[in-house]
């Protein structure tokens, strides 16, 4: 199950890192704080998504 949520992470993190970058540009902060927030966010909205994701398809 690390293997694959590894791989998962690989793309959910940086994925979830770039949403939270886009959305802190949208709403107008154009900052480094704000975005850097965002990302950091975004990454571990990914890190979560990622081990739920390994969960289920590892007992599926």
């Amino acid at each position: 199950m690390l293997r694959l949520f590894f791989l998962i992470l690989s793309i959910a993190g940086s994925t979830g890192a770039g949403i939270g970058v886009v959305i802190a540009l949208t709403i107008g902060q154009d900052t480094l704080q704000p975005i850097l927030i965002s990302a950091a966010l975004g990454a571990v909205t990914g890190l979560i998504a990622s081990w739920l994701i390994a969960k289920a398809l590892s007992t599926a």
